[in-house]
């Protein structure tokens, strides 16, 4: 690799500005999956869950031209990140959740994995294409980026704990995030252009949903995070009245 070129520059100033966008989505994921943690356990999860982050992109990156070919793929990850939006905004409701801190800390730990595994499917492809095929330089770039995950998820964690209202906005993200995925995949896609060839577009990192589909099957599946989650959330609290009412 020719440290003088101006294309490694370039590059890594890419990767860079690139990893500091996507990051956000990782700091939204951590914020929420540590915000039940006892405050002496949160920085651990914040930690765990950047190091997860971090090791999951690298890993995606060197596979990410097998992984990105596999029909079906992506439709799997987007119903999996409903799940866990569904799941983090009807998890932990309230004082009622008692779990061992150290049970906690894992799943908190589990979550972002999972949640972050899902979304680097999306975000590799641009980091990968920017790296122009230097591994080195994509290692190298998202280790950079360590600090902003770590000090974006601390300051998110301190206005969901402020402001639980901003829950259901993170939820709602990832709910955005899976409706891409699934528009996103490669039998959407194949699917969009045999009934509308203006509904898929090409360029030369591959085949990419319009703005129309994309932006659709985002709102859609804000929305329906946003809606699931309200109802399940309604009925474990009517549930645990009724039962707080026999117990009386």
């Amino acid at each position: 690799m020719d440290f003088t070129a101006p294309t490694f520059w370039v590059s890594l100033l890419q990767i860079i500005w690139i990893d500091l966008l996507l990051s956000g989505d990782n700091a939204v994921v951590i914020a929420l999956a540590c915000r039940s943690l006892p405050p002496a356990q949160r920085k651990w999860g914040i930690l765990l869950g950047a190091g997860a982050a971090v090791a999951l992109r690298i890993l995606f990156a060197l596979a990410v031209t097998v992984l990105l070919g596999i029909p079906f793929l992506k439709v799997v990850g987007g119903l999996l990140l409903f799940w866990i939006a569904i799941k983090l905004v009807t998890d932990n409701d309230g004082d009622s959740h008692e779990v061992a801190a150290s049970d906690s800390l894992w799943k908190a730990v589990r979550t972002i994995a999972i949640a972050d595994a899902v979304m680097s499917l999306d975000n590799v492809v641009a980091i990968a294409a920017a790296a122009r095929g230097h591994w080195e330089l994509f290692v190298f770039g998202l280790l950079l980026t360590i600090p902003l995950i770590v000090f974006g998820s601390q300051l998110l964690l301190r206005l969901l704990t402020r402001f639980p209202i901003l829950i259901w906005a993170g939820a709602a993200l990832l709910g955005w995030i899976a409706g891409e995925m699934l528009v996103g995949d490669v039998t959407a896609l194949n699917a969009l252009q045999q009934v509308d060839p203006s509904l898929v577009k090409v360029d030369d990192h591959g085949m990419h949903p319009a703005a129309l589909p994309h932006y659709v099957a985002s709102v859609i599946g804000a929305i329906v995070v946003v809606a699931t989650g309200y109802i399940l959330r309604n009925r474990a609290r009517a549930r645990a009245t009724a039962e707080a009412g026999h117990g009386a």
